[in-house]
């Protein structure tokens, strides 16, 4: 069985589909340019139903310390997953400002990207490999690229590491037998239109690995 963090959630219907299906993590976005966007006081009625059934993720890019001290007090996650350029330094500053683990996401497109695994492994809870955003892009993830699964095979980390980017109901077994991933983490990949989470494309995904 293969773990999955469905990201990016924003409606009670959508985060009981992830949960009665098995997600061991759930994930909210603060982003404001991002179509899954949230604040950290609208989150937190939401993702108390989480609390205790699985692992709470704030999802940053590059956050300032208001930002990232609202979401230490209102959402309380377990992890805040960090998707921009931030440092080492700077995750440890996110760790002790919101009290969570840290998610490390490195974006891939070549074998040589890997390598920056190996100056973080030792201040990071969990590694997330996701496709490197197309050219142009204004968004770190979740907009449906994936890259070369076969680059992961074989490789191992100190940690539970995940896989992400491109994975659907469809794809997501065979993602994590090519790769090996323990984790997978979807988002674009469960929803009907941009920002809109489908409960039925969640279960599919959750049944697919399970």
């Amino acid at each position: 069985m293969t773990s999955v963090k469905i990201c990016g959630l924003t409606t009670p219907d959508t985060l009981d589909a992830a949960l009665d299906h098995g997600a061991a993590f759930v994930g909210a976005v603060f982003f404001g340019r991002s179509p899954r966007d949230i604040s950290p006081e609208d989150a937190r009625p939401l993702f108390e139903r989480a609390r205790g059934r699985a692992g709470i993720v704030a999802v940053t890019v590059d956050a300032d310390d208001d930002l990232l001290s609202r979401i230490g007090a209102h959402l309380r996650p377990d992890f805040v997953q960090l998707h921009g350029r931030e440092t080492v330094a700077r995750a440890h500053q996110v760790r002790t400002l919101t009290g969570a683990g840290i998610i490390k996401v490195l974006p891939v497109s070549t074998v040589a990207d890997l390598e920056a695994a190996n100056g973080w492994e030792d201040h990071v809870d969990h590694l997330m490999f996701d496709a490197r955003p197309p050219e142009g892009s204004d968004l770190p993830g979740g907009v449906g690229a994936s890259f070369d699964w076969a680059m992961l095979k074989g490789r191992s980390f100190r940690k539970a590491w995940f896989l992400a980017g491109g994975l659907t109901p469809d794809n997501a077994a065979e993602a994590a037998a090519i790769s090996g991933a323990p984790l997978l983490d979807v988002s674009s990949g469960v929803e009907s239109a941009p920002g809109v989470k489908d409960a039925a494309r969640i279960a599919a995904f959750l049944k697919a690995v399970a």
